[in-house]
């Protein structure tokens, strides 16, 4: 006789997203749970719930179920309720960082809406591991401690989310593990021999002071003139090749697309190399691998080299970088809210040159994200297990 069938349904998962952390958290979050269903002896089916991608025909458990709308959500009018009972467990990873207060009402709004439903329609929920909060508006709060209060249970990415959790004493399972980004399936490039080669990958959210452009995300460093110095230093290296890789593209060129920057900088500086568009999440941590060193503003791009065993600094924007590499006992960040722009560069440009040392703390880090990962699995096996 066969597995027995489970069908989890992933919400605010989405593969073919603009942003590629989000296909990161995906891929990766469907590899582990696909393990974690076969140990529980369950052969498990996907369904994508949430904002809409493009799906990937290797997947072939794998299917994209109907879009959340605010306004249909609201009236409990919308397929997407139907689509959630049809679920054995749904599992909400949040796009990483999205089950918060400071993006705003709407976002905020499908965020609980569509926790909501699966809370309405009697089917389990996990919140995956991720960043939790803030949540600054009274109101907001209270309303995400009673969503919370109905999970499963609700894990966490970082001490920091893991603090907040247990300062809200809530009457649910809660534990700590990491980003599930850290699992990601890749392929290993071979590094070029005779050269070192650079991949900078420049925030265009960063790079124009936030969506506003008045500098909301408050950053002590010129992000802009940082990185203008920073590409001029590694370019006047012997022996150094400098590729510019986008992490967040989308058809529109927004404020937050990396695309438009990195263009504009290659015409600034010509001896700068561009890297291809990537199909997915996989094939950039691919071109990672077989890089020498790595400096990037989105926290995706810095767990993908991580995870790809190549030593990175990350340009840390917001409490969900530090959490993270503190919990690796990795220092080798810039805080980019908390550095003037001279400290940043001596920073960065310091650890270009003790790449080894960066590379053995890296190691020891990597250890420390796949033993939590594997508990993380060891955990949804259990819940799998148990359910009918």
């Amino acid at each position: 006789m066969g597995q027995k069938p489970v069908t989890i349904g992933l919400l605010w998962h989405t593969l073919g997203h603009g942003n590629l952390g989000v296909d990161a958290l995906t891929r990766a979050n469907i590899a582990i749970l696909e393990a974690a269903a076969n140990a529980a002896g369950r052969n498990a089916n996907f369904v994508l719930l949430g904002t809409p991608g493009v799906l990937d025909p290797a997947l072939t458990n794998v299917v994209q179920g109907p879009e959340a709308r605010l306004k249909p959500l609201l009236k409990a009018q919308s397929p997407f309720f139907s689509a959630i009972r049809k679920c054995d467990l749904v599992v909400d990873i949040g796009e990483g960082d999205s089950w918060t207060d400071i993006y705003g009402a709407r976002r905020f709004a499908f965020q609980t809406g569509t926790k909501m439903a699966a809370i309405l329609g009697r089917c389990p929920l996990i919140l995956a591991p991720q960043t939790i909060g803030p949540f600054d508006n009274p109101i907001r709060r209270k309303l995400s401690d009673f969503v919370m209060n109905h999970a499963r249970a609700v894990f966490s990415r970082d001490s920091l989310s893991t603090s907040y959790l247990a300062s809200r004493s809530l009457n649910v399972e809660t534990a700590e593990f990491v980003d599930v980004a850290f699992r990601l399936p890749f392929s290993k490039e071979a590094r070029v021999h005779g050269l070192t080669r650079v991949g900078l990958n420049v925030s265009g959210l960063l790079y124009g002071q936030g969506y506003t452009g008045k500098n909301e995300l408050g950053m002590s460093i010129n992000y802009q003139a940082f990185t203008h110095r920073l590409i001029e230093r590694l370019l006047a290296r012997s022996g150094v090749e400098v590729h510019l890789f986008s992490h967040v593209s989308s058809a529109d060129f927004s404020r937050d697309d990396d695309q438009p920057v990195a263009v504009n900088l290659i015409a600034k500086y010509p001896a700068l190399k561009l890297a291809p568009d990537f199909a997915s999440a996989s094939s950039a941590k691919s071109f990672l691998s077989g890089l020498d060193f790595v400096v990037a503003g989105r926290m995706h791009a810095c767990i993908g080299a991580f995870s790809a065993g190549v030593p990175v600094v990350p340009i840390a924007y917001s409490r969900k970088f530090n959490g993270l590499f503190n919990t690796l006992d990795y220092p080798h960040f810039v805080d980019g809210k908390a550095v003037k722009d001279d400290e940043a560069l001596a920073i960065v440009l310091d650890s270009f040159d003790r790449r080894e040392e960066l590379a053995c703390d890296l190691e020891r880090g990597q250890a420390i994200a796949e033993s939590r990962l594997q508990a993380y699995q060891d955990r949804m096996t259990t819940i799998i297990g148990g359910l009918s």
